[in-house]
């Protein structure tokens, strides 16, 4: 059976009923307050469906509830938690996985309290971060590379053309991935046209399945998707990695998308930001390609992706099984009840961010942010190996456009936000680029910009 047979039954409320199930709970609520099922069936599902995604139905829920409220799918209750003091009550019982890799690999095969457990899952994770690290020393030039090509591309673009972020990051995600993880088979064109077919398939059921999980009710709708699944896996046969798994490649190529498409989605709405970036790579790069040893020094350049991550809530929905029976406030939280973290909220949350709508780096020169940040599994030693990742492609690339090229943002445009396990842009953002041609003046005051 492959390993995406196991996500395919629906997005995170597939979780819900898979760990539910797998794992009898109690059918009460224990008094946490929230909503009750509105079918007994199926619970509060249509609640979510009528939203158009957990995460939008999770905004509304802790706005009427507060910030541990309770909704049920099918007949049984789940738990979901929407601010950061909440989070660090239940974080510490159950630390054995972080935030952001729990909710994309709950759906590709991994499920909390099976097998090893916690010592399982870090033996795991240090086995994954291992063979990341060992591809990118080795691989490095070939992301340079990869990287280049694109900015060399989008220089030779008249100034007025629109250039479509999403298609072609998700094409530098593809490559990058396929290649460091898959080997010298994944240079053809065509072999990366094909995974990134099966790729869009496999996503688009996710996506699906995120609200209703449909795909068992439609043989067709499955039989599609378990074809373009082992096209996928015939296609993987080749990981020159062993270490990797088939939901690390394809949660590694969701991450580095992502992450890359919202960084530049914000700089070129904000030219101050640009600049202060340019400032920092000429200082800590001069005229010489950036190399690895080189990107922990770009600290600023860091600064702007962790607010990436939390402007464009990246992750907006993780979860956790109850491994033993836990509190949070006063509220009691009975063994083996799946716990959400509405991390979407929480990101936005104006008790924990001031101006939480405004895009600004420098909120992470203050250690409270940082220490939430790090709290939400985004940051520090809990970060997974898909995001540390995907920090290092999005560098490389800024250190190279940055340098070379400004982002201008199309007058009238904006990006509306998909939530799904990984949050995208609803439709294509488009930006148009300029070659840099001066050095920037120096920033009047601290760098931010609306979305």
């Amino acid at each position: 059976m492959l390993d995406f047979a196991l996500f395919a039954v629906t997005f995170v409320l597939a979780l819900v009923g898979a760990v539910l199930y797998l794992y009898p709970s109690s059918r009460r609520a224990s008094g946490i307050p929230g909503l009750n099922p509105t079918d007994e069936k199926d619970g509060n599902l249509q609640d979510i469906a009528s939203k158009g995604s957990l995460h939008e139905f999770l905004v509304g829920l802790h706005q009427e509830f507060g910030p541990v409220a309770s909704f049920w799918f099918g007949g049984r209750p789940v738990v979901s938690l929407g601010s950061v003091d909440q989070l660090r009550q239940h974080v510490n019982p159950n630390h054995s996985t972080d935030s952001f890799e729990t909710m994309l690999k709950s759906l590709l095969g991994y499920r909390s309290g099976t097998g090893g457990g916690a010592t399982e899952t870090v033996l795991r994770k240090k086995l994954y971060e291992s063979a990341i690290d060992g591809s990118l020393k080795k691989n490095f030039p070939l992301l340079l590379q990869l990287v280049e090509e694109l900015v060399e591309k989008w220089k030779s673009f008249p100034e007025a053309q629109h250039t479509p972020l999403c298609a072609h990051l998700l094409g530098l995600a593809m490559k990058t991935v396929t290649q460091l993880a898959l080997g010298e088979r994944f240079q053809d064109d065509a072999q990366v046209i094909a995974f990134r077919r099966n790729h869009d398939a496999i996503w688009s059921e996710i996506g699906k399945g995120y609200l209703d999980g449909s795909l068992e009710k439609s043989s067709s709708r499955k039989e599609h998707y378990e074809k373009e699944a082992n096209q996928w896996t015939c296609l993987l046969s080749t990981c020159q990695h062993p270490s990797l798994r088939q939901s690390e490649i394809f949660t590694s190529c969701l991450s580095v998308s992502a992450v890359c498409v919202w960084a530049l989605h914000f700089l070129s709405a904000s030219e101050d930001v640009q600049d202060r970036l340019y400032q920092e790579l000429q200082e800590v790069l001069g005229s010489d390609p950036v190399s690895l040893d080189k990107v922990p020094q770009l600290r600023y350049c860091q600064l702007v992706l962790n607010e990436t991550v939390r402007t464009a809530k990246l992750t907006p929905v993780a979860a956790r099984l109850q491994e033993v029976e836990g509190k949070v406030d006063q509220h009691v939280i009975p063994k083996e009840t799946l716990v959400v973290y509405a991390l979407g909220v929480v990101l936005q949350d104006g008790k924990t961010w001031n101006v939480p709508y405004r895009f600004d780096p420098d909120r992470f020169e203050e250690e409270p942010a940082r220490k939430s940040f790090c709290l939400l599994g985004f940051s520090g030693n809990q970060t997974c190996p898909e995001l540390r990742f995907a920090y290092t492609v999005a560098t490389v690339l800024l250190a190279t456009l940055v340098r070379q090229l400004k982002l201008h943002q199309l007058e009238g445009h904006v990006s509306e936000v998909r939530s799904e396990l990984v949050s995208s842009p609803r439709d294509e953002t488009w930006v148009t680029v300029s070659r840099r041609r001066t050095e920037p003046p120096e920033p009047s005051g601290p760098s931010g910009t609306g979305q």
